[in-house]
């Protein structure tokens, strides 16, 4: 909690004078609410010389009675961290524990002054500014009203003001002044008399200078219900020397139409707003103050309200000249400097000179996957339906957990986060018990492995990215697998638009994390014969287009003589495995024999006599074949960016591993066969549209009963996409419509009167 911070220590980042009137009352306030007393914000408020009041805070303290939505020791915390100071951890959690980071932010935690941050303030030397030598006061006040104003408006200055003490501190402070004349009526006048400016404005006070109101005025007064065009904002610092701040406000390319030297320690920059209404005035300002203090540059607050005072040119002020610096600098206008500043902000890199390609050594990311994929790259695993692609992804956990093999290539070791969208929680735990039991190489290393489960609790991408970032960014995972992606899929996936911004959410979880992100993808509807394995993934092509590697599986036909081979190698490995558990010192297998179920079956014989134990190794027998019949042979082909193609992998998926068998590598694939060849090429010159369609029958036809309504979410489910995809088909499909999250099929005389 914010409260828990010692408030005295964060007001030593804020000064009372840099405040406007509501903020420093905000801060009494929120002592109060905290448990603080009235002598602190005393203490504090004394910081401001010239606004102090004694007694003041002890008076406005009992006014404190406290509402319904106080305000608390956060405000104070706040207005520390826009004046430098930083919390132990640079980020923190909404209500629902969500980060505040936003898409536009970085989701490293960092200072929030990095952001928009473009001057390197520890560079600051300062430009020079010269004191004009042969100064002409009426020529600078000429040029100062004709670049603020028209001849026609109405504006308001003030030349003498009036000594307030505090303590040993004197301060001028400016009388009410004139404000009914138009700036055309003194450029006249200046004109005439020359530097007698006594002559056209009244005798000027040396002691205080002048002051000037940057906008027009209707003539009634001096209040912000007074400004008649919300066209100008200050800008005035005194946080650092005046080389410096004019170096600043160069280097920002700020909009200013008239830059004045103050006569003391402090510029004054009026800025192009070009507000068109009191609201808009203050988001502007706003944001140009946000711009200019992250870039080293405090602004006073006191300088928002579009009425307010700044120093004018061709003036006295003690023994200083207040002279013009520059006029119309920077950009032209708050719109060109707006889009300029959001340029400089859009976080790309600058290019890069190739000048020393070849003097320094190349260092390309750590392999993650041997020959496979690099760390901080990504990968997709396609295939069909049923193809045990999350079981693959669970294996590959385990293999990068303990440094082993998956699918024969080898892995790097280190943590990965498995992100579950699609289990509950102790299934999906079970899954890893079970895998690694199968694999039977020991769990030494299980710990390397984190298990995020979303399952009931998912977001779409866009807003699971910066949360999973979040909770990511100090575990030093190596890689992050997320399964399935439909879970968390935005967006219509045939739009290449939106799956280019559905695929750059793992761009930045990569990037930020500086980790592989891998995730699992199906194929198709249909035939995938005379695909390319580029090109068999559902939907756009940019899921086929965007990873740094593809591993595809397709399914292989198996005749009925390898199901009999792989069920004899199946009961002779129960056998053999039997044997060693239950007669450890029977050695009279040779290796031939072990690939023998005859032989093997005699071995049982001969080593175990146990009736009970020989009917428990039958049952497990029977087990064996069973999986072994339901067991399927699949191909892995690889689409690689960084390294060449790899000899296709074979394996056998017997739940729920895959395993290698190079025995499958003469099974050729269905396509090489010309009439499957053809029909392929049919399915694949289907439109999108076509094939969308048919598949959103199939789906009604095969979920519905009797013709009636099906969730969507359901056939969602069945089509393995996003819910938002379903609706984009049912626009674009005559026969079937949604109401209420149900999709219906259209009755006959409906479509004959739309047609």
């Amino acid at each position: 909690m914010e409260s828990k911070l010692n408030l005295s220590e964060l007001l030593e980042y804020v000064d009372p004078a840099m405040l406007d009137y509501q903020e420093w009352v905000n801060v009494g306030m929120a002592l109060k609410h905290e448990g603080y007393t009235a002598y602190d914000w005393d203490q504090w408020s004394l910081r401001d010389s010239a606004r102090y009041h004694e007694g003041e805070c002890y008076k406005k303290w009992e006014s404190f009675l406290g509402t319904n939505s106080p305000v608390t020791g956060a405000t104070i915390t706040q207005l520390a961290k826009d004046n430098g100071w930083q919390s132990q951890s640079h980020y923190y959690d909404g209500e629902d524990g969500d980060s505040v980071i936003g898409w536009n932010d970085s989701f490293v935690p960092v200072d929030v002054d990095k952001g928009y941050q473009f001057v390197k303030t520890d560079w600051v030397m300062g430009k020079e500014i010269k004191e004009p030598t042969n100064w002409s006061p009426s020529q600078e006040l000429i040029k100062y009203l004709e670049a603020l104003f028209s001849p026609g408006e109405t504006i308001g200055y003030v030349n003498d003001g009036y000594l307030k003490k505090n303590g040993e501190i004197e301060k001028w402070l400016p009388k009410a002044g004139v404000y009914t004349r138009t700036a055309g009526d003194l450029i006249e006048g200046l004109r005439q008399y020359k530097d007698d400016i006594g002559a056209v404005m009244g005798d000027p006070n040396p002691a205080c200078g002048a002051w000037i109101r940057f906008n027009p005025l209707d003539g009634q007064g001096v209040k912000n219900t007074n400004v008649v065009d919300f066209r100008y904002a200050l800008v005035e610092s005194d946080s650092m020397s005046i080389e410096q701040q004019h170096e600043i406000i160069r280097e920002l390319e700020l909009p200013v139409v008239a830059l004045t030297h103050s006569g003391s320690k402090s510029l004054h920059a009026i800025v192009k707003i070009d507000a068109i209404n009191y609201p808009q005035y203050q988001e502007r300002v706003d944001y140009l103050y946000k711009i200019v203090e992250k870039n080293g540059l405090k602004v006073d607050k006191q300088n928002k309200n579009p009425s307010r005072l700044t120093r004018l040119p061709g003036f006295i002020r003690g023994d200083k000249k207040q002279f013009l610096v520059a006029t119309n600098i920077g950009k032209g206008s708050w719109e060109e400097w707006q889009e300029y500043i959001e340029d400089m902000n859009d976080n790309l890199p600058d290019p890069e000179s190739l000048a020393d390609l070849f003097e320094q050594d190349i260092q390309l990311a750590p392999e993650l996957i041997k020959g496979v994929l690099r760390q901080g790259h990504k990968m997709l695993i396609a295939g069909p339906s049923k193809a045990g692609k999350s079981f693959s992804l669970i294996q590959l956990a385990i293999a990068i957990a303990e440094g082993r093999k998956w699918f024969g290539f080898n892995c790097a070791q280190g943590k990965v986060l498995y992100v579950n969208l699609e289990l509950d929680k102790d299934s999906a735990k079970m899954r890893f018990v079970d895998i690694y039991k199968k694999v039977n190489q020991g769990h030494d290393n299980v710990g390397n492995i984190d298990i995020w489960n979303l399952r009931g609790k998912t977001s779409p991408m866009d807003k699971l990215a910066p949360k999973l970032i979040r909770r990511a960014q100090k575990e030093n995972y190596i890689a992050v697998i997320i399964d399935p992606i439909y879970k968390v899929l935005t967006g219509d996936e045939n739009s290449a638009h939106e799956m280019a911004n559905f695929t750059n959410q793992f761009d930045k979880i990569a990037t930020e994390l500086n980790c592989a992100v891998i995730y699992c993808h199906h194929h198709s509807k249909g035939s995938q014969n005379g695909k390319n394995s580029i090109d068999r993934s559902s939907g756009s092509g940019v899921f086929a287009r965007d990873p740094d590697a593809i591993l595809d599986l397709i399914e292989l036909s198996v005749t009925e003589d390898r199901y009999m081979q792989l069920e004899n190698e199946a009961i002779c490995q129960t056998y053999l495995k039997a044997i060693k558990a239950y007669a450890p010192t029977y050695d009279d297998i040779s290796l031939d024999d072990t690939f023998s179920k005859k032989q093997m079956s005699h071995h049982l014989m001969t080593a175990i006599k146990s009736q009970d134990i020989l009917k428990h190794i039958e049952s497990e027998r029977v087990k064996a074949v069973e999986a072994a019949k339901q067991a399927t042979a699949w191909r892995i082909e690889g689409t690689l960016r960084e390294f060449p193609r790899f000899k296709t992998v074979n394996a056998w998926f017997k739940y729920p591993l895959h395993v290698l068998d190079g025995s499958l590598q003469d099974i050729k694939l269905e396509e090489d066969s010309k009439e499957k060849w053809k029909k392929g090429t049919q399915k694949a010159n289907e439109s999108r549209s076509d094939k969308a369609k048919k598949e959103l029958e199939e789906a009604f036809n095969m979920l519905s009963e009797d013709g009636s309504p099906v969730e969507v979410n359901q056939i969602a489910d069945y089509l393995e996409v996003a819910r938002n995809t379903v609706y984009s088909r049912v626009k674009k499909h005559e026969l079937f419509s949604v109401e209420g999250g149900y999709l219906s099929k259209v009755k006959k005389e409906t479509v004959v009167e739309s047609i």
